[in-house]
């Protein structure tokens, strides 16, 4: 299964990414996490419907520090998943 999520609220700045990468890497989902021009969080996840769940949890939680006020969801092709590997952070130095 392959999931993209757009995190909103004070997500930026505060750790998030870095939340995002190490909840998904325990739960040993494969893709990416990056922040958006617009403020907002961006996730493209693939994995068991199960473990999906356990990050969607987990982003409507937060870092410490964040304000989560939205979590927007879109299942997607499986053949979006295809070339997805460990997950990682886009755009960090």
């Amino acid at each position: 299964m392959v999931c993209h999520y757009l995190v909103k609220g004070r997500v930026q700045g505060v750790g998030f990414r870095w939340f995002v990468q190490r909840e998904a890497a325990e739960i040993g989902l494969r893709g990416w996490v990056r922040n958006t021009d617009q403020g907002h969080v961006e996730v493209l996840a693939a994995g068991e419907p199960s473990e999906l769940v356990e990050l969607k949890d987990a982003l409507h939680k937060g870092s410490r520090g964040s304000r989560v006020d939205a979590v927007l969801e879109n299942e997607l092709a499986e053949s979006e998943g295809a070339t997805l590997g460990s997950f990682e952070i886009e755009g960090a130095w």
